[in-house]
């Protein structure tokens, strides 16, 4: 269901195209933050939509004037002539289950913050370290015993109100998520993997989509954020290409897999710890 104002506009863009739509070979719409309703739409009217990665693209050096209208004559022509970086429009009926496990990330990553505000409180102020499992189950009783002072005891109590909200939050998603979707094949061999469990495993799938559309490992992995975006010419480091080329979500889901295998697989924990001793603590885990 698209919402009445994205609708309304749609309607408008559909109508305006309909005296040309026999000739229309192609749509380019680029990739923006907010492109799901116009990609839909248009899909729907049965027009051949292409997706525009701006990431990779490069106007000509030489212009000097540029405007919305002269980039969509750019898109055009890049698309005639066949040299258009395309991003992958996922599809729409599990794009939702997508963008829920998104939101269950953030809402993670919100929860660490606190987590982390938590420990650092007590540390600064009893000497006390706390580990991430006892803050995350830190009762009223106990925070009142660490403190003396009420206007500590209200920060750490804030703090583990916030989690609690967390852990509800993040516990709803996750119900829904295993209640609605399976992992399909070959995402199952994921789960074979120590440190990834289910959640990880769907989270992993679903960001990935269909795996046929990686020609090779080196494209999956440079999806996934796991391939240096350094440029070398003899030995040295001329430049850098652009770091944020990829999936995000990706490149945390593999992470956090790695961080999850060093905790429960021995051989993994030796071999990172050996990696570390060579390069740093963030080479060895992506390593």
């Amino acid at each position: 269901m698209i919402p009445h104002f994205h609708e309304d506009r749609l309607v408008v863009i559909l109508k305006e195209l309909e005296p040309f739509k026999k000739e229309i070979q192609g749509i380019v719409v680029e990739s923006t933050y907010n492109w799901y309703w116009l990609v839909d739409g248009l899909q729907e009217a049965k027009y051949k939509v292409h997706l525009a990665n701006p990431a990779e693209m490069q106007q000509y050096s030489g212009a000097k004037y540029t405007d919305d209208k002269w980039d969509s004559y750019w898109l055009a022509h890049m698309l005639r002539l066949g040299i258009l970086p395309e991003g992958y429009i996922y599809p729409k009926e599990i794009r939702p289950i997508r963008d829920l496990l998104r939101k269950r990330t953030m809402l993670v990553r919100h929860r660490t913050a606190h987590v982390l505000s938590l420990q650092n409180m007590v540390n600064r102020n009893t000497g006390r370290k706390l580990k991430v499992n006892d803050a995350k189950r830190l009762g009223e009783e106990k925070i009142s015993k660490l403190f003396e002072d009420g206007h500590l005891i209200m920060a750490v109590q804030s703090d583990k109100a916030v989690i609690d909200f967390f852990n509800e939050q993040i516990e709803s998603i996750e119900t829904v998520v295993q209640k609605e979707v399976k992992l399909w094949y070959p995402y199952e061999e994921l789960l074979t993997v120590p440190g990834i469990g289910k959640i990880l495993g769907i989270t992993i799938m679903l960001e990935t989509g269909d795996i046929n559309r990686f020609p090779t490992v080196s494209d999956y992995s440079s999806y996934c954020r796991c391939v240096s975006s350094k440029k070398i010419s003899n030995g040295k480091k001329k430049g850098e290409g652009n770091k944020k080329n990829g999936n995000k979500y990706l490149a945390w889901a593999y992470v956090e897999a790695a961080n999850f295998m060093r905790r429960y697989s021995e051989p993994a924990r030796s071999w990172h710890q050996r990696k570390a001793s060579k390069t740093n603590q963030i080479v060895a885990i992506k390593a």
